[in-house]
């Protein structure tokens, strides 16, 4: 009850800091939904005829504004400029600052950009099954945790670089390339669908896409939330053994 006390103040804290960060947060919201848009237009010329691109890629846009996660900012900056070690004296886990501040941007992602991806659908006469929209939300949910656990992994790569941008660039274009951004799963050569629908990258874009856009999908909605969970309790187990190293290493240093 006090951890969820706590991560509500942050949420509401960082909500209100953000709201005047208008134009950066505009500036996030073209960044999310340029790559997707860019992939409908190409995609959408290989197959005209097929309505079923054009909604993939608009619950994409969606589902982007929705997970995306920028702690190689919010977080990677406080181990650079030393302010972390105030959050570690806190009575509280560090994550729990984290999470509030990637949930509220992420909040203020999908308000700013739902009205783009609506104008999106409209334009191009999208039309949605409303019972696979809410069928998709558990899969959104975890394809949020999934893609915070995999970017604030990577943002861990500051307790050694200082080129944890460059990391975290790395990371983003595998989510660009086997999540269902750069081409939908589905027109992937029988190899490439393979790793891809293996990889944690596919559970953090293209599944919970392809089920709101009603694109067949080879398994059940369990077995998509059981693909999804497994890779979040990999990454919980790697990201607590990754953080225990870092900060360990972080002390270290700055003592």
């Amino acid at each position: 009850m006090r951890t969820a006390q706590l991560l509500g103040f942050r949420i509401r804290q960082q909500v209100l800091e953000w709201s005047g960060a208008w134009w950066f947060l505009l500036t996030l919201v073209v960044q999310a939904v340029v790559a997707p848009l860019i992939g409908l237009f190409i995609w959408s010329a290989v197959y005209p005829d097929d309505p079923a691109i054009a909604r993939y890629y608009v619950a994409v846009m969606l589902v982007t504004l929705m997970t995306e996660s920028f702690e190689q900012h919010t977080f990677s900056g406080k181990i650079y400029d030393g302010t972390l070690s105030h959050e570690l004296l806190r009575p509280q886990p560090v994550v729990i600052g984290v999470l509030g501040e990637n949930l509220a941007v992420r909040g203020w992602l999908t308000l700013l950009g739902a009205p783009i991806v609506l104008l999106t659908g409209i334009s191009l006469r999208v039309g949605f099954d409303w019972r696979s929209v809410a069928l998709s939300l558990p899969c959104v949910a975890l394809a949020a945790v999934l893609v915070f656990l995999w970017t604030f992994l990577l943002s861990m790569a500051a307790f050694w670089t200082d080129r944890v941008h460059a990391v975290v660039g790395f990371g983003s274009q595998l989510i660009f390339l086997f999540g269902g951004t750069a081409a939908p799963i589905t027109v992937l050569p029988d190899l490439w669908r393979r790793i891809a629908e293996l990889s944690p990258f596919y559970g953090m874009n293209g599944l919970p896409a392809e089920i709101a856009s009603s694109t067949p999908y080879a398994g059940s909605l369990a077995s998509a939330l059981g693909y999804q969970l497994v890779w979040v309790v990999v990454f919980v187990v790697i990201v607590g053994a990754v953080w225990r190293a870092g900060v360990r290493r972080y002390t270290a240093v700055g003592s």
